[in-house]
């Protein structure tokens, strides 16, 4: 039976914009706003206003039966949220961890690190930063995707079984071998989107989407750098484990169309 599954991307935020790491962990906040909202540093991955405003304007009529889940990056979350999405977070879904480099730019690293930063972009193995290599999120993500048929997308471990480790074989795009979950249902007693046949919906960060491109199609990791995703776009799927066809890249239609 084939899984179909749609990867959205964020709404446009200050972070992206500036082209900053994002945050695998919360920044801490700062206080209170004029109008008694959260503030949290620059560099912070929350949707600003005009994100929100355009996630809302492009809200579109899902799938009852959908299986939703989300990165736990807030601004996947808050996008989820402005799209009518009851997802659920999965750690499996988080951002590339980049270390002492979250919340920087790209421009900021380049000044104080160029031979790390050149490292990073050339060598898949690399984490310069302290975080993931660009082979530890493939794995990742990966062992995520190829195991949507055996169980509900959220494994005991988290969804972390498919980082790379010394010493395992991987395939040309850095992955492990799959998962042997056990098969269970959702939260709400229905089947999870480990369901031969199901449908998903996940709200991810572009990196996710990215490598979930280049699993599919097979490619090298160095196709990674090679894939753009645009903000609010639809990535779709379909397939199994071995066998993935690929949609990209779509905008997410206006309510109003």
């Amino acid at each position: 039976m084939t899984t179909r599954l749609m990867l959205i991307s964020p709404a446009m935020n200050a972070a992206l914009r500036e082209a900053r790491f994002p945050h695998t962990d919360e920044p801490a906040a700062t206080g209170a706003g004029p109008g008694g909202e959260t503030m949290t540093p620059p560099g912070g991955d929350e949707l600003d206003a005009l994100g929100l405003r355009q996630a809302e304007a492009v809200r579109e009529h899902f799938p009852a039966t959908a299986t939703a889940y989300v990165s736990p990056s807030p601004r996947c979350r808050r996008t989820a949220g402005a799209l009518g999405l009851d997802a659920r977070t999965l750690p499996a879904l988080a951002p590339c961890a980049m270390g002492h480099w979250q919340g920087r730019t790209l421009d900021e690293v380049a000044a104080a690190e160029p031979a790390a930063l050149a490292s990073w972009l050339s060598d898949p193995a690399s984490a310069p930063h302290g975080g993931e290599s660009l082979l530890e999120l493939l794995a990742r993500t990966a062992h995520w995707l190829d195991t949507l048929g055996d169980g509900d997308g959220a494994p005991a471990d988290g969804g972390t079984t498919g980082k790379s480790t010394a010493g395992k074989s991987t395939g040309e795009n850095g992955t492990t071998g799959k998962s042997t979950a056990g098969k269970r249902t959702g939260e709400n007693g229905t089947p999870g989107n480990g369901t031969p046949g199901s449908r998903l919906i996940a709200v991810v960060e572009p990196d996710i989407v990215r490598a979930c491109a280049v699993h599919a199609l097979g490619a090298p990791p160095a196709a990674f750098w090679r894939i753009d995703v645009r903000p609010l776009t639809a990535t779709e799927l379909s397939g199994r484990a071995g066998r993935w066809n690929l949609l990209s890249g779509r905008p997410l239609h206006s309510a109003a169309s």
